[in-house]
């Protein structure tokens, strides 16, 4: 069977401006937005949305005690209802035996979200899981406190969480505080987490993973152990291989009774919803979860001044800042370096300074290999007195020292956590931006006032998708702002990029009390081989539905946070805006009735104006006609202009019935000529009028000027066509007269009068209405004459119809509104109509690549400001923040006033290290060099103190030239 050739699709040819904008109007999405709940109608992210909408300061340790309040009253709770019915505590929400027994795995794994491949193999291969009090001998959460020597780390990459914990144990009472309660009795266990600014409680049960099945379960195993005879074989397995915490399948303390890592790493886990979740990440952003602090990130290649590295960081350690370091940023290397993992994090212990040498100890939470170069176990930097005054051991352990020079040259990034203390507070609040593809400042920014003077951290987040593993959709964002003075346009301080952590950046600096903007720039990147949320929801709703419930409530309230509510003020310019929107088309509405009015009186006026002129015309002509048949002679014309011809033998017999009509016929035939046209009434008017003399005249007189004339109207003949007695002929003219003059003068009379009721030009004309032909014989046949009473009948009616429409009359208020009410109800769909179909899209052949998929970037993010308070402040409000969007409810005229007037957005525009600056710099040397530093005259009302990332606070006293002083040494 032949194959048709297909045809080839004509191109349209374009210029290429047009085809550029044409692919970026098809690249962007005309229905920007984000999935804000996976939980079909979830009543719990609302609360939280109204929760979020405002930003209220809270401090630091505030918001940790009521967390961890909450969490000792549900451990409580838990414990009185399991000893009510005698059984041990099981979380229906995280039960990870019921889980590994039934392969559901909901536990272990995170949905899958990549396009295109089927899930790949777990590498998570535990065998059984049992109670705390079933594995342990003598089980305890603590034994001498948690230290870092307890730290283990299992068969999940966790290695940033490992070494964040290994550096909470430097600093007591940071542990504790992240495990709040516990009843060992019962298994119930109770952490409090920090996550998007805010601490909140877990609850776990004592269930753990262990390598080994049990003896019933494992069948090879249990081939292999009793291939040797034992007393209690089963008893022999279960000590050997399923006791202590070398059974563990995860993290495990060093000490083999005690239980407070395995757990918290649980309930990390069940905080994220799964192991494979917390898989991978950084020390810095751990310890952010564990102690609620802010982390930045520095490079050692970036460090300005070592020495000031040196003694306010590495010396200061486990004081205000907590350090990690880690290796091999995106390296791909040989993965081990004189000891030295890379991709691994490291927890820094100690810096000490004695006889010459700076050294640093450094912790594996592996809890094995170590650093093998200088001052490594072992080596020739070691005396005795060395191992005195450091109270060092050699051993296989993790723990080694390194010198600082060498930490520089092998160690790549340092992780520094700023703690709070019970002396700070904080003021949040979250928004949602729809990200475009150009990389700017976006027009949504956040503004905020500070009324005491003092230290800031200043830090913008976006929301932790670890917390959703698998609905994060196909957009990361990195993050970055700009802090300017309200109004002005050189910024105080940025923020530094990052190149790992993009969960948050932060700056931390001194202001002055006053106002202050952020601005907000969102660098998004697309990664299409991850499935939309949509898809993934539609591929796991069937068979894991708990996982996607759980994921999804998940998701559904850290998105509520930006969920814009709607402000008084913003409802007041909605309402305002609806308010002039209705007015503003209510003047449209109203000026186009009164531009109709106005049109029609035109026409009426010009109509009128028309016909008068029409009028004067035919008057003219009647007038010259008159005159022409008064001089005329003869006598077979009549006094009154009337001529009567011989009638023809066939207009007898048609005309003699009509003459001797009854009055019925009669009032039929003026109703006749009331419905013609009103040309025809007017050639009627002038052809057919009878003069008042005529009419006042006797019989005597009208019979003698008929009789003189010889000549008799047809009427006058009977049907026979023969002439009537004399003596019988007066009285026959007498009522041929009198009914002629009814005739014509009571239609013209009627209609002069209907016509003048009229409110309509033209209401008495009929336009497809024709004379009968009897009017038209009987106008071409009779003669007129002039008549005197005519003529001012046709004046006066004329007039009065001028005089009608001469002025435009006035509407009232009330009949507009009806009026305007009536237009809004035909505009309006009317109810119970089908609502339109939508527009036919085009086929998915023939769409645009960029057309089926747009681009559609929406990202949650929040600004936390961190301030100092004192008792004189307690029962202030000293940070007020707010999330200032572009109105939509802004008119074009202003919006218009506002782009070409540039003082009103000074502070938005390119960084001073963007290569098009210079383009788009206004005004003269003076006021351009004035926006990129600003003189100390510029800056005499306003000092700021700024603190880079390594911690250095730099003053600049009013009138002080703030960029000259501002040293950003780390």
């Amino acid at each position: 069977m032949p194959v048709a050739a297909s045809k080839l699709r004509k191109v349209k040819q374009q210029p290429p401006q047009e085809i550029i904008d044409e692919f970026w109007a098809k690249f962007t999405t005309k229905t920007p937005g984000k999935a804000t709940t996976v939980i079909p109608q979830n009543a719990y992210a609302e609360r939280v949305a109204k929760r979020s909408a405002t930003a209220i300061g809270i401090g630091t340790q505030t918001s940790y005690d009521e967390a961890a309040t909450v969490c000792k009253a549900k451990v409580e709770k838990i414990v009185q209802e399991c000893r009510r019915v005698n059984q041990r505590y099981r979380d229906p929400h995280y039960d990870i035996e019921f889980d590994l027994k039934f392969g559901r795995r909901d536990c272990l794994e995170s949905l899958w979200n990549t396009k295109g491949k089927e899930p790949p193999q777990s590498s998570f291969h535990p065998k059984a899981v049992k109670r705390v009090v079933d594995i342990f001998d003598n089980p305890q959460f603590y034994i001498d406190g948690p230290t870092a020597n307890d730290v283990r780390q299992g068969r999940d990459g966790d290695c940033w969480l490992m070494a964040a914990l290994c550096n909470l144990s430097n600093k007591p009472g940071l542990i504790e505080r992240v495990c709040v309660a516990h009843d060992q009795d019962v298994g119930v266990y109770g952490f409090v987490f920090h996550r998007d600014g805010e601490w909140f409680s877990e609850i776990i049960d004592d269930k753990l993973y262990l390598t080994k099945p049990d003896y019933d379960e494992g069948y090879l195993e249990r081939i292999l152990w009793e291939d040797r005879e034992r007393v209690n074989s089963e008893e022999a397995y279960r000590r050997i291989y399923q006791t202590n915490s070398g059974a563990l399948y995860f993290a495990q303390c060093e000490n083999p009774n005690e239980t407070w890592l395995p757990l918290l790493e649980k309930a990390y886990a069940k905080a994220h919803g799964d192991y494979t979740s917390i898989e991978g990440g950084f020390t810095g952003e751990a310890i952010e979860d564990l102690t609620g602090g802010v982390t930045s990130e520095i490079y050692t290649t970036d460090i300005l001044d070592k020495e000031y590295f040196w003694n306010e960081k590495l010396l200061k350690v486990n004081q205000d800042w907590l350090l990690g370091c880690s290796t091999g940023f995106a390296s791909r290397g040989w993965g081990e370096r004189k000891g030295i993992i890379e991709m691994h994090a490291y927890s820094v212990m100690k810096a000490v300074e004695m006889d010459g040498q700076r050294l640093v100890l450094l912790k594996n939470p592996w809890g094995k290999g170590e650093w093998k170069g200088a001052w490594s176990d072992g080596s020739k930097e070691w005396t005795p007195e060395w191992l005195q005054k450091l109270q060092h051991t050699f051993g296989d352990d993790g723990a080694f020292w390194i010198s600082y020079s060498d930490l520089l040259k092998k160690y790549n990034i340092f992780d520094a956590t700023r703690l709070f203390g019970p002396d700070w507070e904080v003021t949040s609040i979250w928004t949602t931006l729809s990200v475009p593809w150009t990389l700017d400042y976006h027009d949504t920014y956040f503004a905020f006032t500070i009324s005491k003077s003092g230290p800031v951290v200043i830090v913008l987040a976006q929301l932790d998708e670890r917390y959703f593993r698998g609905l994060e959709g196909q957009y990361r964002f990195d993050l970055q702002f700009r802090l300017h003075k309200a109004g002005q346009e050189n910024y105080v301080v940025r923020s530094q990029a990052s190149y790992r952590m993009n969960r948050s950046v932060n700056v931390e600096l001194d202001l002055e009390a006053g106002s202050y903007e952020v601005l907000v720039k969102l660098d998004a990147v697309r990664n299409d081989q991850v499935l939309p949320i949509e898809q993934v929801i539609r591929n796991n709703a069937k068979g894991r539905r708990e996982k996607l419930i759980r994921i999804g409530l998940a998701y559904d309230l850290a998105h509520s946070k930006g969920k814009i509510v709607e402000s008084p003020k913003e409802k007041a310019a909605r309402e305002a805006h609806k308010k002039k929107q209705r007015e503003k088309t209510r003047a449209e509405i109203k000026h186009k009735i009164l531009e109709k009015r106005e049109q029609q009186h035109y026409l009426k006026v010009k109509a009128v104006k028309r016909r008068q002129k029409e009028e004067a015309k035919r008057k003219a002509r009647h007038k010259a006609r008159v005159e022409k048949l008064k001089g005329a002679k003869g006598t077979s014309s009549m006094p009154g202009g009337v001529r009567f011809m011989p009638p023809k033998q066939s207009e007898i017999h048609n005309e003699a019935p009509e003459a001797l009509e009854s009055p019925k016929h009669t009032a039929r035939k003026h109703t006749q000529v009331q419905e013609t046209d009103s040309a025809d009434l007017e050639f009627a008017t002038n052809n057919l009028t009878i003069s008042k003399e005529e009419q006042v005249h006797g019989k005597s007189a009208g019979h003698a000027e008929i009789a003189a004339s010889g000549e008799f109207p047809a009427s006058l003949y009977t049907r026979d066509g023969v002439r009537p007695p004399i003596e019988k002929q007066a009285d026959i003219i007498a009522r041929f007269s009198k009914g002629l003059s009814k005739e014509l003068t009571d239609p013209i009379l009627e209609a002069r009068k209907s016509k003048g009721d009229a409110r309509e030009i033209g209401s008495v004309r009929s336009e497809g209405h024709e004379a009968t032909p009897q009017e038209s014989e009987a106008g071409k046949s009779e003669a007129t004459a002039p008549s005197e009473v005519s003529e001012p009948l046709l004046c006066e009616s004329d007039d009065d119809e001028f005089a009608s429409v001469s002025s435009l009359s006035e509407l009232s208020e009330r009949e507009l509104e009806l009026e305007i009410d009536a237009v809004e109800a035909q505009e309006r769909t009317p109810v119970g109509r089908m609502p339109p179909q939508p527009a036919t899209t085009a086929p998915a052949d023939d769409q645009d690549e960029f057309e089926r998929d747009p681009w559609n970037a929406v990202a949650v993010v929040g600004l936390r400001i961190y301030y100092k308070t004192s008792e004189d402040y307690q029962n202030d409000v000293i940070v007020e923040l707010r999330a200032v969007r572009p109105s939509p409810y802004t008119e074009e005229e202003e919006e218009t006033q506002k782009a070409s007037n540039p003082s009103d957005k000074k502070s938005k525009g390119l960084d001073v290290d963007d290569s098009a600056k210079d383009a788009t710099l206004e005004g003269e040397i003076k006021e351009r060099k004035k926006s990129i530093r600003p003189t100390s005259e510029d800056l005499s009302d306003a000092s700021v103190v700024v603190l880079c990332d390594a911690g250095r606070r730099t003053w600049a006293a009013p009138g002080a030239d703030l960029l000259a002083r501002a040293k950003f040494n780390f």
